[in-house]
């Protein structure tokens, strides 16, 4: 079944110049594609958008800040499982956890600073696309 997700690099990935390494991984699945990709800096209303879900918990204001701390790269992946495919591919988000060969894994160092963000599922998908890329369809 053909999908579209969203993926974030975040801050720590452009930080630690990871994001060729990881948009490599990305684009080498057979089958993906790459059909919309932004550098931006997060504004805070972007920001209550995507996580307000976690408004009120403990771990909301530190990642809010992380992610507002530098540019990220957003994009739209396309293909087969991609959902799926690309939470395998980025691992865990305790690093230690992380299988090596995924992003986590191999590049991880802390929980709170994980590199990437992948949408858990269709619905997250088709709402976090919106957030981000409210001109495709």
């Amino acid at each position: 079944m053909t999908q579209r997700t969203l993926v974030l690099l975040k801050p720590d990935a452009v930080r630690r110049k990871l994001v060729g390494e990881i948009l490599g991984r990305i684009e080498a699945k057979a089958g993906w594609t790459i059909s919309a990709l932004e550098l931006r800096t997060l504004d805070q209303e972007t920001l209550e958008q995507h996580y307000g879900e976690h408004k009120g918990k403990p771990f909301y204001e530190p990642l809010v800040a992380f992610m507002a701390s530098g540019p990220v790269v957003a994009l739209v992946v396309d293909g087969e499982r991609v959902i799926e495919g690309v939470r395998q591919l980025a691992g865990p988000t305790d690093p230690i956890a992380a299988q090596p060969g995924s992003i986590r894994g191999d590049f991880g160092t802390i929980v709170r600073e994980n590199l990437i963000h992948a949408s858990d599922s269709e619905e997250s998908a088709i709402r976090e696309l919106k957030i981000f890329f409210p001109g495709l369809s």
